[in-house]
């Protein structure tokens, strides 16, 4: 009984999980600001056309902003200087590829947290990490995006910290990959702690459902 309720629990924050990823893609739109691999890949599409001269670095600055207004000049879009939706679709950014940047921001976003707040815990805890920010992500309670969930004020002290900004190291991205695939080794937690450094008396009042490392994981 306890394996078929284990079983269901995980479909369905498979499917939440990729409910989360396709909402995420509807909303997918860059501009002065943003990082990442669909910031790379627009600036690559810039490049090719001769609207951009600068690096494709993923990061969208001036140089980007104005290569995107004067692209969106040129073929009759309103040239807001923001790559959305009509935008990407002009550039030849397909549904697949921008589905495709979604999931790998994810990825490296959820591998730094991990790396930031768990590296140097077992690799199962790592992962049970990553499994919080997706269980809250599923939750009510919390933002409905992993950026969401990662960046929510004081959520982490590794966003707190800078850590967040540390690259992940291979262990990293794979705990975040197998959570991200389903793999959930808190059974639905969505708080962890280590008591040895936690400061706030109000965590002590979540119950602990099981303890990796030196982190409790509780609900």
């Amino acid at each position: 009984m306890r394996a078929s309720k284990r079983r269901i629990a995980l479909a369905l924050l498979l499917c939440l999980t990729a409910l989360t990823l396709r909402t995420a893609w509807a909303q997918t739109a860059v501009y002065w600001g943003s990082r990442g691999q669909l910031v790379t890949q627009v600036q690559q599409k810039l490049q090719k056309w001769g609207y951009l001269k600068a690096a494709a670095d993923g990061v969208f600055g001036k140089d980007t902003y104005d290569a995107v207004v004067l692209f969106q000049r040129k073929n009759g879009l309103e040239a807001d200087g923001v790559a959305g939706e009509a935008t990407l679709a002009a550039l030849g950014i397909s549904t697949a590829e921008q589905a495709s940047a979604v999931r790998n921001t994810d990825v490296d976003l959820l591998a730094r947290l991990v790396y930031g707040e768990a590296r140097g815990e077992p690799y199962l805890g790592q992962v049970a990490v990553a499994a919080v920010v997706l269980n809250r992500v599923a939750h009510a309670s919390f933002p409905n995006t992993v950026s969401g969930v990662i960046y929510q004020s004081g959520a982490f002290d590794a966003v707190s910290d800078g850590q967040i900004n540390l690259a992940p190291d291979a262990q990293a991205l794979r705990a975040a990959q197998d959570a991200l695939n389903g793999w959930d080794p808190t059974g639905g937690c969505i708080y962890y702690y280590n008591p040895g450094r936690a400061t706030s008396s109000w965590i002590y009042s979540r119950t602990v459902m099981t303890v990796i490392g030196k982190h409790y994981f509780a609900k």
